[in-house]
């Protein structure tokens, strides 16, 4: 039986209680389609933050699911086989922050040879901001401040664009590509959005936000059309923290970060975080 070759790349997503974000990691663990699925997370692109990971391990653990990191950047510390652990998991999310750097760093590894592997083997593949770009054939990447074109893996076809709404300049950026054929057509994701792919089809773009879409964006004469996709709405019964004080979200903050250090020292040896 042939797996199912599957990437989800969102426009934006993080492992707290804003709205959307919730609902969104109950898509993963769904798409995952295990009691208790193997989620590991690659947060090379914004240099591997322990609070980002110790989000990441919160999130996911609430769920049931098995979370687990891998820091390329603490490697000569806690070695590990690279192809073995990611050829394990059920679900492997690239993080968000700087597409150039992501990609320099996962070529230098072989990490771009391994994740196709794993990719073709039916491991779902799940990314953010640069870490969802990066399947295209090229992005726009503000990795070197101002927004620019950048290549990507070309595990699926055409182009994209994070951040759509909330970052107008990256967005005229991405419509002057297309318009110029720098791009190829693509689809421009707002935060707590996706796109769901089986092999290399679109099947399916969802929105967990109120106003947050996803957009289809080709040439039209001299410029570019944008076109907004129906997506599923996705529904969550938590209640979002977005109106929740600054000291408070501070605090958990705090606590949920001294909790991963906590169980990151109790790993058996040979695993990283």
């Amino acid at each position: 039986m042939t797996a199912r070759r599957r990437i989800l790349a969102l426009g934006g997503h993080d492992f707290d209680r804003r709205a959307g974000n919730d609902a969104i990691c109950d898509l993963i663990v769904e798409l995952a389609e295990s009691p208790h699925p193997r989620i590991c997370l690659l947060p090379t692109a914004s240099g591997d933050p322990e609070d980002q990971i110790a989000r990441f391990r919160r999130a996911f653990s609430e769920r049931d699911a098995l979370p687990h990191a891998i820091s390329l950047f603490r490697l000569g510390d806690n070695p590990v086989d690279l192809r073995d652990e990611l050829l394990s998991q059920d679900v492997i999310y690239a993080g968000g922050g700087s597409m150039l750097n992501l990609i320099a760093i996962w070529k230098a590894h072989a990490l771009d040879e391994i994740l196709r592997e794993c990719w073709n083997e039916g491991i779902l593949v799940v990314g953010q901001s640069a870490g969802g770009m990066c399947w295209f054939q090229g992005g726009i990447t503000s990795s070197s401040g101002e927004p620019t074109v950048a290549s990507g893996f070309g595990l699926l076809p055409g182009s994209a664009c994070v951040h759509y709404l909330s970052e107008p300049v990256r967005r005229r950026h991405f419509l002057r590509a297309i318009s110029s054929g720098e791009l190829e057509p693509g689809l421009g994701l707002e935060d707590q959005t996706g796109a769901l792919f089986e092999d290399t089809e679109l099947v399916e773009t969802v929105t967990a936000r109120d106003g947050a879409a996803v957009w289809e964006v080709t040439p039209e004469n001299a410029g570019a059309r944008e076109v907004e996709l129906h997506s599923r709405r996705l529904e969550d019964g938590r209640q979002p923290i977005n109106d929740t004080r600054s000291d408070i979200l501070e605090l958990r903050q705090t606590l949920a970060t001294r909790a991963g250090r906590r169980r990151s020292q109790r790993r058996r040896p040979g695993r990283l975080g």
